[in-house]
């Protein structure tokens, strides 16, 4: 049972340092008077008990980060929690970009091909790899029958296919008097396409 005397006006620090003493006691941490002791909220530790759950070492002065009931140096925690980029596997400190729900650094989300920066460019995929837009053109999209150039779809191009030819919407028209042939009959002639009526004037 604890028992509380009541000194004298001059030994009321005695007092204080008692009831300090307990209180410490029931708490399994007995700290003596003079003892260094560091605080974070409602606990307490001895100096040299104030460490990195991870390396164990002393925090001291240095910069420390709570997780949950457990305090990490700030090298420790971030080798153990910060957010690595699935690339070259350091940390981001900031900034970033987010593809297929990994993290890249900015400077590491790059074309597969080229290796051109695709932050903050229109870019596409194939087998789960970034492309630039040229380089996926050049590499893998269909070519338009008129003028040779890929058709990427990037951006919404829209493009016509028949058979085994493919056309950009601007590139399908007559062969003969150029007119669109988007959405309009047309025939074909060996390797051209023609409007209606350019056929009618062939057979005449």
């Amino acid at each position: 049972d604890l028992k509380l005397t009541f000194l004298g006006p001059n030994q009321s620090t005695k007092l204080l340092i008692l009831i300090h003493t307990f209180k410490l006691d029931a708490l399994n941490a007995h700290f003596s008077p003079g003892t260094k002791k560091m605080e974070y909220k409602t606990r307490q530790w001895h100096e040299k008990c104030f460490c990195c759950v991870v390396c164990k070492n002393p925090i001291g002065t240095r910069s420390f980060i709570p997780r949950e009931q457990e305090i990490y140096c700030a090298g420790c925690y971030e080798d153990k929690f910060a957010t690595r980029c699935v690339k070259c596997n350091k940390i981001i400190t900031q900034g970033g970009v987010t593809y297929k729900n990994e993290p890249w650094h900015r400077e590491c989300f790059t074309c597969t091909n080229c290796n051109t920066s695709l932050a903050g460019q229109r870019f596409t995929s194939r087998d789960e790899k970034p492309y630039c837009a040229e380089c996926f053109g050049e590499l893998f999209a269909k070519r338009c029958t008129s003028c040779t150039k890929p058709i990427t779809g990037i951006g919404g191009t829209r493009f016509i296919s028949f058979e085994d030819r493919h056309w950009h919407n601007d590139c399908f028209i007559c062969a003969q008097c150029k007119t669109s042939l988007v959405g309009k009959g047309f025939i074909t002639d060996g390797p051209d396409i023609i409007c209606p009526e350019c056929a009618k004037q062939k057979l005449m």
